[in-house]
């Protein structure tokens, strides 16, 4: 009988997650035997991406605005901020050192042969405006655009703060945020049902179309960051969540965060694999205002996969330009502008070109650069969204900790 529970619930735990294992390994084979025509399927996988990026940026606000308005304790709200900006720099700092030392050891550059093409003009202002730009926007209904997500994350904050600075007469906008947030989390359920028939065939379009890609020129860059990202994804992780919870926060981490790395690597989104990331710390056992205040604001600004991304990027145009990658200050400034792309690169599919227009602006290399790194972005994209996603979700279990001692209720 106790076999059988055992059984029981372990087919539980895992159907949703064998579910989309399935669905994603029947799209990848199409695509391998299909090759550039199953980019038919694409539109499928569209209108998933379509519905969670429609349901996104209600649910980032009512989320946030909702789990501040409740915390009936401030000071406690400070610690959670506090503690995950920590979190996010400390292991940003560590995937960028990881990949640093790698391209140290095997230079993926070497011999590399590229087709360079004039990259269009790029108009990328100065970085005060840059700023401004990021952090807010000059009308309202721009808010409402998933391409302003820092600037809807804090409006979303101050809408908190001002619902409880409202007192008694606020109570009823308070309910109304919780209450928001409430149904997003039910429609977000309801999109989710969709997702396996959305990855499956989104991975045959990707497969089908960009899989020849992965053994052309740029062979040695996705022979060196798909292990060092699987690397990172495996041992990192657990260590992150072995110090939030010990051996009991591995094991509910790995059970409960497959949905939400498939999502991730899938649609290569932070912000469509957010919702099965909030599931996945819901299941975890992480606090509603601990996982509704680091899980979207994570998807935004902690991104390790792209720090990863961003210094072998570097040392590539380093490499193809003749620049000398060597040096105590050389390695610091990589890994400063590695953290500084993982908060341009919001969680958007695509959004990676920011950042990479970034790195050639700063480091003040020519036009041609950009279609170089443009074209490693998307090599190397759906293992770094699928880190950067997932690891709000460990960065969650270590603030978590912080707080209250524990990861989990």
């Amino acid at each position: 009988m106790t076999q059988n529970n055992s059984e029981q619930t372990f087919l539980k735990r895992w159907r949703f997650t064998l579910i989309l294992i399935c669905a994603v390994g029947v799209g990848a084979l199409i695509g391998f035997v299909f090759k550039s025509k199953a980019g038919v399927f694409k539109p499928l996988g569209d209108i998933f991406l379509n519905l969670l990026f429609t349901a996104v940026v209600p649910l980032i606000f009512f989320s946030l605005s909702s789990a501040v308005a409740r915390s009936a304790n401030i000071k406690r709200l400070g610690r959670i901020a506090g503690s995950m900006l920590v979190v996010f720099v400390i292991t940003g700092i560590i995937s960028s050192s990881l990949m640093l030392v790698c391209v140290k050891i095997f230079n993926p550059a070497k011999n590399i042969t590229l087709q360079l093409e004039e990259a269009a003009s790029q108009d990328t202002g100065n970085i005060s405006q840059r700023i401004v730009d990021t952090l807010t926007v000059g009308d309202f209904p721009n808010l409402l655009s998933r391409r302003n997500i820092l600037a809807l994350i804090i409006f979303s904050i101050l809408i908190g703060f001002a619902s409880q600075a409202a007192g008694e007469k606020g109570r009823p906008f308070r309910e109304f945020l919780v209450s928001g947030s409430e149904v997003m989390g039910r429609l977000i359920k309801l999109i989710m049902l969709y997702a396996p028939i959305g990855l499956g065939a989104y991975f045959a379009y990707l497969v089908g179309v960009f899989g020849p890609e992965l053994i052309g020129t740029y062979a040695r860059v996705v022979s060196l960051y798909y292990p060092v990202a699987i690397l990172y994804f495996v041992f990192s992780f657990s260590l992150y969540t072995f110090a939030a919870g010990g051996i009991k926060g591995v094991k509910l981490f790995w059970v409960n965060i497959p949905p939400a790395a498939l999502t991730a690597f899938g649609t290569g989104s932070s912000l469509a694999a957010l919702p099965a990331n909030l599931e996945a710390a819901r299941r975890i056992g992480v606090p509603e205002d601990v996982r509704e205040i680091v899980l979207p604001i994570g998807a935004t600004i902690h991104m390790d996969g792209t720090c990863l991304a961003a210094v072998l990027k570097i040392a590539i145009l380093f490499t193809i330009f003749q620049k000398d990658f060597t040096g105590l200050d050389t390695y610091t400034a990589a890994i400063g502008v590695s953290l500084l792309c993982g908060v341009v690169m919001s969680g958007i599919t695509g959004g990676g070109f920011l950042g990479e227009a970034l790195i050639v602006s700063l480091y003040g290399f020519g036009p041609e650069a950009l279609p170089i790194i443009s074209m490693l972005g998307t090599l190397v994209d759906p293992p770094a969204t699928m880190i950067n996603s997932t690891g709000d979700t460990a960065a969650a279990m270590i603030v978590s900790r912080f707080i209250r001692g524990n990861h989990c209720n």
